[in-house]
């Protein structure tokens, strides 16, 4: 397992925006693919976007033009912005990396999740 570290959620009203960061930590030689997915109370969760580390990005019908996600290699982070949020945003929001490469083997991962609150 590759420990995951999710931050910036929090309370808004509809139309402000946040930012979401999800650091990996340990030795880490590349992670193929950083991304974020959410589930909202009642829901499955969901995909919102993933990153490659190639820069090919996916996103969810619901969140594009509004999400754009973004990495740094170099720090092993990853980044959300949500921009125009609604409140059929609101979930918790998972950070997930697929086929980390570290001395011990190759992981994938899941943080613990952050809530995001879009008021209605």
């Amino acid at each position: 397992q590759v420990p995951l570290v999710e931050s910036g959620g929090g309370l808004v009203r509809p139309g402000e925006s946040l930012t979401l960061s999800c650091v990996a930590s340990g030795t880490i030689f590349s992670i193929a693919v950083m991304g974020w997915y959410r589930q909202a109370p009642g829901k499955r969760r969901e995909l919102v976007a993933t990153l490659h580390k190639l820069g090919r990005s996916n996103y969810a019908d619901a969140v594009k033009g509004r999400f754009t996600i973004s990495r740094d290699n170099d720090k092993n982070t990853v980044y959300l912005q949500m921009n125009d949020l609604k409140p059929e945003d609101t979930a918790v929001y998972y950070c997930n990396t697929e086929r980390v490469a570290t001395e011990e083997g190759v992981f994938s991962s899941w943080g613990q999740g952050i809530r995001v609150t879009v008021l209605s």
